[in-house]
C-alpha cells in the first residue's frame, strides 16, 4: 500500500527509539485542510484501531486507518536532510497538486 525508503525507516526507528511513551510505530493520516484541501498527519501510535491497515517495513509498523487509505494508495515515503530544513517527504500519485511546503494535496 505504501513504501517507506531506508531514510524514512530510519528516521522512525530514532523517534520509536527517543519516545517518553513507549509506541508499537507509526500512524499516518489524511484530514480534510491544509492550503491544498487535504493535509497529512503522523504521530507514533501506540495500538491498531478497527478498520487500520498495517504495514510492517523493516520492524516498523506503519498504521493507516481506513478513510486515509485510498488517500494514500501507492504512496512513498522519504526523510530527507536539508541545510535549511529536514523532514518526511511524500511522494503521493494520488495528488493532482501539492502545495509548496509538500505536507497538503488535493
Amino acid at each position: 500500500m505504501i513504501t517507506l525508503t531506508d531514510n524514512a525507516i530510519s528516521a522512525v526507528k530514532s523517534a520509536l527509539s527517543q519516545a517518553q511513551t513507549p509506541a508499537e510505530g507509526l500512524r499516518i493520516m489524511v484530514q480534510a485542510g491544509g492550503c491544498a484541501g487535504f493535509k497529512y498527519m503522523m504521530g507514533l501510535e501506540t495500538t491498531t484501531r478497527d478498520g487500520d491497515a498495517v504495514i510492517e517495513a523493516d520492524g516498523i509498523k506503519v498504521f493507516l486507518d481506513e478513510g486515509s487509505q485510498p488517500h494514500v494508495a501507492g504512496m512513498t515515503v522519504d526523510f530527507v536532510t536539508g541545510l535549511e530544513s529536514s523532514g518526511f517527504v511524500f511522494n503521493n500519485p494520488n495528488a493532482g497538486s501539492s502545495c509548496s511546503c509538500g505536507k497538503s494535496f488535493s
